[in-house]
């Protein structure tokens, strides 16, 4: 009973950003976004520094690593765009 009455709120409410107060706006999601790939490259100098033991090469596989995880992330999500299940 509790299911059915939040599926039929759900489907009353408006699906904007602006509307939903628990929903992040762009900006602030753009933010996550670059912060969170920051610490994701941090890590990888980190984990590559340590299995070197060379800095230079650790920064090298960081700054490969921060593109290519961008580029990949971009395809991921433009094919996640074609599939319609779980819509």
């Amino acid at each position: 009973m509790i299911a059915d009455q939040f599926v039929l709120n759900r489907r009353t409410e408006k699906s904007s950003y602006s509307v939903d107060r628990k929903s992040d706006k762009p900006k602030r999601s753009i933010a996550k976004s670059i912060s969170w790939r920051i610490i994701g490259t941090l890590d990888t100098i980190v984990i590559s520094w340590i299995v070197t033991g060379t800095l230079a090469v650790a920064f090298s596989i960081g700054i490969v690593e921060l593109f290519t995880k961008m580029a990949l992330y971009f395809f991921h999500e433009r094919i996640w765009n074609t599939i319609s299940w779980g819509r």
